[in-house]
């Protein structure tokens, strides 16, 4: 079953209700597979099914992201995997950039390339279910050079993780769909435990994972997926609509079902909501929201001379809302199509004390300290199998072994064939190795000896604690801080907020049975692998402040009242869509037009946070790279109708010259709107 659920239709109400009624009719709870995108939301959906089923009754239902699905399984297959041990390390981003760098240093020399569009390459490829061979025979004639030199790192890359014995963020989700395809006696296994599977956010799902619902789903069929095209905006993550277009055609004989009545939005809103989409030049599942909650106030169209005016104004207007009796700042978002809109409007709002919040800003468990606390716990855990976390902590706090120091202890461990911490251990036999750098290996091999003996017989927040006292980091990180006592302030908030998030799983590990426990050292190993796979959830609850959000950012969020930013050509659609095309006299080709659609979708999911009211303001310049230029508003306004708006002129910019121009702005806007194939 497809279920096509509109914007705030419902939809989670809809997974969380079929797995409570599977239940009552007798499913066990342990054949349900439901799988989302975000810890937060598999959170939420246990949650409200356990309300609705019962606590005892959900037990050993399975709700989790992909990738936390991938890591199960990786994790209870290891022996026909042929890992050498169960300590298996998850690569971040971070880890995946390091490789790579690595891999060009010793591949390329005398240029310079982008490492972070190397690893977006290869995570293309890998969401895209393509190994280092099919991905160079895809690009061998692309005549891209960075397709050719992503040809050549990736199979090194691939190769450097096996090695480690890692793998990196989109292997959860790759690896055990090989893994089914080599031995199909493993796949039957977990076909035969998970009857029931239940997909949210369709949309956004891509071919490996399309793969891995395939393979689960082959025999029973009892597959129910909800998501919503008009919301498909994450192809540059990998994510491919056409998974939700042709459902149909993957799993023939499926029943679609429509969820059009929202639940959220004023009728203006979704009016207004409905336009952009009518207007829509992509391939889509056609459906029309309809309100339940009233007319509600009209969506006010706002032009405004500048930048700095559309900030100023902004913030007024929040401030003044502010002011009115049951406005909250938690009811009120600004979202923008670029971070670098950000900070003008934190400036604004900040000047008239109004709190705020950059929703998406840099998340716990990438900080320099958590990282590198979290790092010490992998070495101790494995730390002949944990390279680039040795390489992370040998030097942290210094211990006066520099990347010279580091190249020849490298040199040595592959001269005889050793492993990087081997040859800290025997650094008194590296050759031109100063005396310091060995005194600095004496004491790093000594600290994780004393790490290794703590994880054996602590429980996690104490491992903790005992990383942060043994390596002497709050001195640290007050050092680094110097004056800055915010800095320290925050930087220590941060591994405090680690301790706590270590004490809770303590928490749950204690009140598991005591024979289902596991050992310290494992339940430790286990740990550390889930908290890789959160860094994509950034929320830890608004608080009263109102929300500074990309529009991506704000997917899946809802607010009384939304203020949307910077609606002009070259913000939306973004210029990296258009600028290449803009003067191009052929027509569109069909990647252009998608792209271009996708904006159209984001600017839809940007519309539909809006409950009660809804602002879209543009300027008419704005400064680039420091000098002021025309703007003109975005292409998406001009297919809402004038009789949905209320257009508001906010210090109307001076008369000029149309002769000075080539087209006036509604000139441009008229052509963009008349063109076959608009740009």
């Amino acid at each position: 079953m497809l279920v096509l659920a509109g914007a705030g239709s419902g939809k989670t109400g809809v997974v969380t209700q079929r797995i409570a009624r599977l239940i009552r009719e007798g499913t066990p709870a342990r054949a349900i597979l439901a799988m989302t995108f975000t810890n937060k939301a598999a959170g939420e959906m246990q949650q409200r099914v356990e309300k609705l089923a019962g606590k005892k009754a959900t037990n050993g239902l399975l709700a989790c992201t992909f990738h936390r699905f991938g890591l199960e399984v990786l994790s209870r297959e290891t022996k026909v995997l042929g890992l050498r041990c169960d300590d298996f390390a998850i690569f971040d981003r971070g880890d995946a950039t390091a490789v790579v760098r690595d891999a060009l240093r010793l591949q390329v020399t005398g240029k310079t390339y982008d490492v972070g569009a190397i690893v977006n390459r290869i995570s293309l490829a890998k969401n895209a279910f393509l190994d280092p061979e099919a991905y160079a025979k895809k690009h061998e004639s692309s005549g891209d050079e960075y397709d050719a030199v992503t040809a050549e790192i990736y199979p090194r890359y691939a190769a450097a993780l096996k090695s480690l014995q890692a793998y990196d963020f989109d292997d959860l989700v790759c690896e055990p769909v090989r893994l089914w395809l080599r031995l199909p006696e493993v796949l039957e296994r977990w076909r035969r435990r998970f009857t029931q599977l239940i997909v949210d956010e369709y949309q956004d799902t891509n071919l490996a994972q399309l793969e891995m619902l395939r393979l689960l789903a082959t025999e029973h069929r009892n597959v129910m997926v909800v998501g919503d095209d008009d919301q498909a905006i994450y192809a540059w993550r990998g994510a491919d609509v056409r998974n939700i277009l042709d459902f149909e055609q993957h799993f023939t004989g499926a029943r679609v079902v429509r969820l059009e009545h929202n639940y959220r939005s004023s009728e203006a809103v979704l009016e207004v909501a409905n336009a952009v989409l009518a207007a829509s030049h992509s391939r889509r599942h056609g459906k029309t929201l309809r309100g339940t909650k009233g007319t509600g106030e009209r969506v006010k169209r706002v032009s405004l001379p500048d930048g700095t005016s559309e900030a100023v104004w902004v913030a007024e207007q929040i401030a003044e809302l502010l002011a009115k009796e049951g406005v909250r700042p938690r009811d009120v978002a600004v979202l923008y199509r670029s971070n670098l809109q950000a900070p003008e409007f934190e400036s604004e709002l900040r000047a008239r004390g109004v709190p705020f919040r950059v929703y998406g800003g840099t998340e716990t468990f990438e900080r320099k300290e958590v990282k590198d606390v979290l790092s010490y716990l992998s070495v101790a855990l494995a730390p002949h199998d944990n390279e680039l976390a040795v390489r992370r902590t040998l030097n942290y706090p210094s211990r006066g072994i520099g990347d010279a120091g580091l190249d020849r202890l490298g040199a040595f461990a592959t001269a005889y064939g050793t492993s990087l911490f081997a040859a800290i251990e025997k650094s008194y036999a590296v050759p031109e190795l100063s005396a310091v750098a060995r005194e600095g290996c004496r004491a790093y091999a000594l600290v994780v000896l004393e790490l290794q003996r703590d994880i054996e017989r602590l429980a996690m927040p104490q491992a903790l604690e005992s990383v942060v006292e043994r390596i002497g980091l709050k001195a640290q990180l007050a050092v680094e801080s110097g004056s800055n006592v915010k800095a320290f302030a925050r930087r220590w908030a941060s591994i405090e907020l680690l301790i706590k998030i270590f004490s809770k799983r303590a928490q749950k590990l204690l009140a598991m049975p005591e024979k289902e426990r596991p050992l310290p050292r494992l339940a430790l190993a286990q740990f550390l692998r889930i908290l890789t796979l959160r860094m994509d959830d950034d929320d830890d609850g608004a608080g009263e402040k109102v929300t500074l959000s990309t529009m991506h950012g704000s997917k899946g969020l809802e607010y009384r009242y939304v203020f949307a930013v910077g609606l002009e050509e070259g913000l939306l659609p973004h210029a990296r869509v258009t600028d290449v095309r803009a003067t191009d006299a052929m027509p569109l080709d069909g990647q252009a037009i998608d792209e271009v659609e996708q904006e159209r979708r984001l600017f839809y999911v940007c519309i539909t946070r809006a409950q009660e009211q809804l602002w879209l303001t543009h300027a008419d310049s704005r400064l680039v790279r420091g000098k002021p230029q025309r703007r003109v508003p975005s292409r998406f306004l001009l297919d809402i109708p004038d009789a949905l708006l209320d257009k508001v002129d906010v210090l109307a910019p001076p008369r000029r010259d149309p002769t000075n121009d080539i087209l006036g702005a509604e000139n441009v806007l008229s052509a963009l709107r008349s063109a076959r194939n608009p740009i």
